[in-house]
């Protein structure tokens, strides 16, 4: 019974700090950053003003996922992103990291 409990606070820590992990390490493997910076704009946009732009709206985790793995152009101006499969980011590391720029992009 308490090594149960144990392990079930384990995993309970280790999903609590899992947020923690979705952090700039995260970009920087999957080279997010040749394009994209945390508070200034590159090729594409500062994670800050992502952050800003969706702040508050319903399904934006979702439809920046979705427009990561697609690519796309013309919300950020004319230089289309290229679509990034799991070979460059997982879908778990790729969901971390949109909650991370959500989230102000906060070291």
């Amino acid at each position: 019974m308490i090594k149960t409990a144990v392990m079930a606070g384990v995993v309970l820590m280790a999903s609590m700090s899992a947020p923690a992990m979705a952090s700039l390490d995260i970009v920087k493997k999957a080279r997010c950053v040749a394009c994209h910076a945390v508070d200034k704009k590159l090729v594409g946009p500062a994670y800050r003003d992502v952050a800003a732009k969706y702040q508050g709206q319903a399904g934006a985790a979702s439809m920046l996922f979705d427009k990561v793995r697609q690519g796309g152009s013309g919300v950020w101006g004319a230089i289309p992103m290229t679509p990034n499969d799991e070979s460059k980011i997982s879908d778990d590391n790729l969901k971390a990291a949109i909650e991370w720029i959500l989230a102000g992009a906060k070291d």
